[in-house]
């Protein structure tokens, strides 16, 4: 194919496979000039992370960089300066799922659910999450979350509100699924160690077993990415290239098949690597400094 890739061009008849880098980095550009679904927002520069107050100008700067190319935002907290996020959003033209971070510090999630009911009953999200990975990480029970996911469900009528965990937790844990109105579902070939070459395969069915899971309810991607820099995961390695082909092999599928995905993430944050070790701060499409990466 030309190196010049048309915007209004579809990536289905691209072979990533055998496509040169300047052709991989052309999709790319064409693909975020198209404008992708949404992306996983984090308003952190470098020095900080969760816990930092962040200012409104902070996050009006940094969701300025990323607003050309996308559609929708997905925030994860309602507190720290994060509850300004889906204001400030709304303001740059964007859709939002808004999201309240909950954890074991139930005074902590108090203030998290009572900011996410606030900023969307002041009509700044068009979805809400209650928590994420809160099942996958063992923080809360079962019934304490399903009561806080009726809790916010009761107080925000009309506006759909989901939970967000890996794929397979819908699958064990149905009365959560059966409470949410729509599936918020994370599917990471990489951290299953799925080769990159079958990696899109795979979240296919890790998709389609939320389908399954939710009984017909809509199911989002909430997150899905591929590092470019870091330890390989058993098959699944990172590099420069690999991101790229993931990136654009899961918008050949989105495209095709009419899926929702929020990409993971906005940029490189350097203060995941204490969970995630050395590919912690290489998940971003913009590296720190706000530059994009694949183009």
């Amino acid at each position: 194919m030309s190196s010049k890739y048309n915007k209004h061009m579809s990536l289905a008849g691209m072979n990533l496979g055998h496509s040169s880098r300047e052709d991989l980095q052309s999709a790319v550009t064409g693909v975020l000039d198209n404008k992708i679904h949404g992306i996983s927002f984090s308003p952190y520069t470098e020095g900080q992370g969760p816990g930092t107050i962040i200012s409104e100008a902070q996050i009006s700067a940094r969701l300025a960089v990323i607003s050309p190319n996308i559609n929708w935002i997905r925030s994860f907290s309602c507190t720290d300066g994060n509850e300004n996020i889906p204001k400030i959003a709304k303001q740059q033209g964007l859709k939002t799922l808004v999201g309240a971070w909950l954890d074991d510090d139930l005074e902590n999630n108090e203030k998290e659910i009572n900011n996410l009911i606030a900023v969307a009953q002041q009509g700044y999200a068009d979805i809400v999450a209650v928590g994420n990975e809160v099942l996958l990480r063992e923080d809360l029970t079962e019934a304490q979350l399903i009561a806080y996911i009726n809790r916010v469900k009761a107080a925000l009528p009309g506006i759909e509100v989901g939970y967000v965990d890996a794929y397979y937790e819908f699958e064990e844990h149905p009365n959560v699924t059966d409470a949410c109105d729509l599936i918020l579902a994370n599917c990471y070939p990489f951290w299953e160690g799925c080769a990159l070459e079958y990696s899109i395969l795979y979240m296919k069915d890790m998709y389609r077993r939320a389908i399954k899971a939710g009984k017909g309810k809509k199911v989002i991607i909430t997150e899905t990415g591929w590092p470019n820099e870091g330890p390989a995961e058993w098959g699944a390695v990172p590099s420069y290239e690999n991101a790229i082909k993931y990136f654009l092999g899961t918008y050949q599928w989105a495209e095709e098949e009419h899926i929702a995905v929020f990409y993971f993430s906005s940029f490189d944050e350097v203060w995941k690597v204490k969970d995630e070790g050395g590919v912690g701060a290489h998940w971003g499409l913009w590296d720190k400094n706000g530059k994009l990466k694949y183009v």
